[in-house]
């Protein structure tokens, strides 16, 4: 009895290429949804304990390290923050912008992340610092080079020179004058201007404290530094990591 043989249909080079082409982008669409999944997972977790931290909205962005990996592993190489909102604390339209190094994310929806360094840029304009001292203060000028802010008080009657300088690790404040018209401006006065000043320009999260400070034509600019920090856990029903 003659044997049969069997025939496998040949595949084509073209089909062959299609299936190839097919899967490579089935696998490069899921690994774009899983990093664009990881991204914003990571974001709103870490967001929300820096955004305890800081006291204002902020908005994040990550190093080049795809994310998939930091859900693994726990660790975020780089990321960028820059404050969202009109005020940052007590300070009106004070801009930061940070850049926090060697994050880690422990396991659990509890745990506290930690940041290993961290270096950030502050810029708080003379109308941010009027609005700020507003009932105290009517205008704000600076002089870059004389490193002063020249502030209008009492009714546009009275002049308040400061010098602000970073001493220490903290910003601090000489009155350089104080008239009004002709004559010294109440102590009570420049106390209250100097202490909410003050007040406005010390609070910064995560250990950073200020190593530079520049008078600019546009109001005051500064520089800060930060060592290994932890920021506190997630609130209760918020994302977790």
């Amino acid at each position: 009895m003659p044997t049969k043989t069997l025939s496998v249909p040949k595949v084509s080079r073209r089909t062959a290429t299609i299936a190839v082409i097919t899967a490579v982008v089935l696998v490069a669409a899921a690994l774009i949804g899983g990093e664009a999944y990881a991204r914003h997972r990571i974001a709103s977790c870490i967001s929300t304990q820096f955004e305890q931290e800081m006291g204002s909205k902020i908005d994040v962005g990550f190093g080049a390290k795809p994310l998939l990996i930091t859900m693994i592993d726990g660790k975020v190489s780089r990321m960028n923050v820059d404050s969202e909102g009109a005020e940052f604390g007590p300070a009106v339209d004070m801009q930061v912008h940070a850049q926090f190094h060697d994050l880690q994310m422990p396991d659990g929806s509890n745990s506290a992340s930690t940041v290993g360094s961290s270096d950030a840029d502050v810029s708080w304009s003379n109308e941010g610092i009027s609005q700020t001292l507003k009932g105290l203060v009517s205008e704000v000028q600076s002089d870059p080079g004389t490193g002063q802010l020249t502030m209008q008080v009492l009714g546009g009657f009275g002049e308040l020179q400061l010098t602000p300088q970073v001493v220490d690790g903290k910003v601090q404040l000489q009155v350089a004058q104080a008239q009004f018209l002709g004559i010294g401006v109440p102590d009570d006065l420049a106390e209250g201007v100097v202490n909410m000043m003050t007040e406005s320009m010390q609070q910064y999260p995560m250990g950073l404290q200020p190593t530079d400070l520049r008078v600019t034509d546009n109001g005051i600019e500064l520089d800060l530094h930060g060592e290994r920090a932890e920021l506190p856990p997630p609130a209760e029903g918020s994302t977790s990591c």
